[in-house]
């Protein structure tokens, strides 16, 4: 469970400015850095459901830090190569920032980019109180790290938003399928409405069912003569993938990082320009079209297209953004209880059976075999738990966090309501406890809200949302 110091704290950073007036007129400082997590050769890259043993480094993996600072009032947002962090991970990372630093843990943001060609830093991902592994624990430790560098970094500085548009990217995975072709999900049923990543062209094919969010959200930070300092960005697409055999990479994240350094001139600077790209609701989300037949890429290649056309239509927004010497900052931590799902005896029962026809020694392969494995530890699960949601105020600028893999609808709801504009949210942050559908999609069925893979109650999204929006409401009014 959440240290005591992380419970429901709110507000400005504990070294609180004495007034309004103050803050407004107080001085604006930013600074990045990054540190290095990649893993050893042979650790397992875990996107897939059978792990295999990493055997190259096409590019690192980093933790990557934007600190910003308004007067007495800091917060710090670190964005990882990483296909999620558990919460205790994060929690450590936390703990070790005020330890080292004095920032309140509230003020700390920790998240994952979602690729799935990292090894993991989830161990027991779903367990509040599981100790860290070895690598988990060098994640935390660089994690501080680049939080700690990016103050010693920090100096006067300017700041913008705006948006882009790439629509072009972005495809709905969950299709609808005409009568009679939906296959057997793994609990032996045809009841899913929906599937996840059907045959391409398949004339099987209905419509997606359900929208994206082809939007960029974008912070850029400047020095006050106007060299850049960083980029923050956030985009609701899922990883691309494409990589050669067993290699390690960050994804079009990374390549996004290196492009948008090219296109700002920036590439010898010191301290080295981030262009940080954080993953928003893309839980149901792909760059697949569903509809064409597709073409072969070389290793690298779908992943660089991706990248390149972000990084063209972010440097083109980034022409247009409006500076500002003087921005009001604030972040907000709290937990929601809610609960967790829990099998029918009749799940319990046909899992146990599944399994009981495996060899003694055999690992679970088959769909039917691992969700077998998950409903049995799925039924392990407390009734309930509190799960961290935080919420940041940049300029009017508004932030929020989910430790979920979040669908589009969520993340559009929330712009749409958000008393801040433009808003973003980011997926994958202070934990990882599974895909985040709507209850609406929660009745369409298919692979993200099976058992095992969504944990959380189905009209958790409800909540979630509405506490948010209470918190965004707060910040606004401070």
């Amino acid at each position: 469970m959440l240290k005591r110091f992380l419970i429901v704290v709110a507000g400005v950073c504990a070294l609180c400015a004495p007034s309004a007036d103050a803050a407004e007129q107080a001085s604006f400082r930013a600074g990045a850095a990054k540190s290095n997590i990649t893993p050893p050769l042979g650790e397992p890259i875990i996107g897939g459901f059978h792990p295999f043993p990493a055997t190259h480094v096409h590019d690192e993996l980093w933790a990557k830090c934007l600190v910003l600072e308004s007067g007495t009032t800091r917060v710090a947002m670190v964005v990882c190569d990483l296909l999620g962090v558990s919460h205790v991970l994060c929690e450590e990372a936390r703990r070790l920032v005020h330890q080292e630093t004095g920032l309140p843990a509230s003020h700390v943001l920790v998240s994952a980019t979602h690729t799935h060609s990292a090894c993991s830093a989830l161990g027991d991902r779903y367990n509040l109180t599981a100790g860290l592994n070895p690598y988990q624990q060098f994640v935390a430790r660089r994690v501080a790290d680049a939080v700690r560098c990016a103050i010693n970094n920090l100096e006067p500085a300017k700041i913008g938003w705006t948006t882009a548009e790439v629509p072009q990217h972005v495809f709905c995975r969950r299709w609808f399928l005409k009568p009679g072709t939906m296959p057997v999900n793994p609990f032996g049923s045809t009841n899913d409405l929906v599937k996840m990543n059907p045959a391409r062209a398949s004339k099987d094919l209905d419509r997606p069912a359900g929208p994206t969010d082809p939007q960029i959200v974008i912070l850029g930070v400047q020095s006050r003569e106007g060299r850049p300092l960083a980029l923050f960005a956030n985009y609701s697409l899922h990883y691309v993938g494409g990589v050669r055999g067993a290699d390690i990479s960050a994804d079009y994240y990374g390549i996004f990082d290196a492009r948008m350094r090219e296109l700002l001139g920036a590439e010898r600077q010191s301290p080295e320009f981030l262009a940080i790209m954080s993953n928003g609701t893309s839980g149901n989300i792909n760059n697949i079209d569903f509809t064409s037949p597709g073409k072969r890429y070389e290793p690298y290649a779908r992943m660089r297209e991706v990248a390149y056309d972000v990084a063209a239509a972010v440097h083109a927004a980034y022409q247009t953004m409006a500076w500002h010497e003087q921005v009001p900052l604030a972040a907000t931590f709290e937990e929601i209880d809610l609960a967790l799902r829990h099998p029918t005896p009749e799940q319990l029962e046909r899992a146990k059976g599944v399994l009981a026809k495996l060899a003694p020694d055999a690992k679970p392969k088959t769909l039917e075999e691992i969700y077998a494995v998950r409903t049995l530890d799925v039924n392990k699960q407390p009734e309930r738990a509190r799960f961290p949601l935080q919420a940041f105020r940049i300029g009017e600028v508004g932030i929020s966090t989910f430790p979920n893999e979040v669908f589009s609808e969520i993340g559009l709801e929330l712009k749409a309501r958000n008393p801040f504009k433009p808003s973003f949210t980011i997926s994958l942050a202070h934990g990882y406890f599974g895909y985040l559908p709507t209850p609406e999609q929660h009745a369409l069925g298919g692979y993200e809200t099976w058992l095992g893979t969504s944990r959380l109650e189905e009209g958790a999204s409800v909540k979630m949302v509405d506490q948010l929006l209470r918190m965004l409401e707060g910040l606004k009014g401070r």
